[in-house]
């Protein structure tokens, strides 16, 4: 079992993840094929559920990216049991202290620093007998910061041991302090937090991760210090392309349609 990712990083590289919130395995599939370092299935937002997800995790298997879940809560069953199917990084969302992020961590990890508990059956089949062995070296943790609460509580969330890092989630982080939820912001207090979460993460040796809309703004972060960036979604992806094909197709066919003559 090795985490590609983590050879990224070590040599100061960015990581390009994915985001796939249908439940479908031949969007995964095609995902796969594409080349992101990384590909997170959304069971929070997305429509993917624990058995959904296995075939998802199957087409994957044929890909060389490193397969990771945003989980719907971080309560340990939910960790668990996607660790066992053999993702290799575990997203949760809203750790908001140090008690948060501590049991956090501990799920992820089988002892002495964690608490997961034994019984890995397709991770043993993908990552190889010894994947006990190897498993707390190579398994991701990411704790969401997404609320005021869990800015102000960033020092003691970073400084939790084993944690990997922290992943910004932009659109909770705006409703938390009153604003409308979106993507690549701009405006301050976000703004502000956003750059000091990659400061506190680098100077705490731990990874920051964040949600972007657009290519644009993910370089932005990532020259901001930010070592895994995630673009938009399969679902954002289809339905943007597809809209903006059926817009433009209206704009000539009103055109056209203005431009007969009887």
């Amino acid at each position: 079992m090795k985490n590609k990712l983590l050879e990224i990083w070590k040599n100061n590289l960015p990581a390009i993840n994915a985001w796939l919130s249908l439940p479908n395995s031949f969007t995964a599939e095609a995902f796969g094929k594409m080349g992101w370092d990384s590909i997170t299935i959304d069971m929070q937002h997305g429509q993917t559920d624990y058995q959904s997800s296995i075939p998802m995790l199957q087409s994957l298997s044929t890909s060389n990216s490193v397969p990771m879940v945003r989980v719907s809560w971080s309560e340990p069953g939910r960790i668990m049991r996607m660790l066992d199917l053999g993702v290799m990084g575990i997203i949760a969302p809203m750790i908001n202290n140090k008690n948060d992020c501590e049991k956090f961590v501990s799920y992820c990890y089988y002892p002495p620093i964690g608490q997961r508990s034994f019984g890995p059956m397709r991770a043993q089949l993908m990552h190889g007998s010894d994947y006990f062995n190897t498993a707390n070296s190579n398994i991701l943790s990411f704790a969401m910061i997404e609320t005021e609460e869990a800015v102000k509580n960033l020092d003691e969330i970073l400084a939790v041991p084993n944690l990997t890092g922290v992943y910004v989630g932009p659109a909770d982080m705006s409703s938390s302090y009153g604003l409308q939820p979106k993507f690549d912001v701009k405006e301050d207090p976000i703004f502000s937090n956003i750059k000091l979460i990659a400061k506190k993460a680098k100077e705490h040796g731990k990874i920051a991760g964040i949600h972007n809309g657009t290519t644009a703004y993910a370089k932005e972060m990532i020259s901001l210090g930010y070592k895994l960036v995630t673009i938009s979604s399969d679902f954002k992806a289809m339905t943007t392309f597809a809209q903006n094909v059926v817009n433009d197709m209206k704009k000539i066919t009103k055109k056209d349609t203005s431009s007969d003559s009887y």
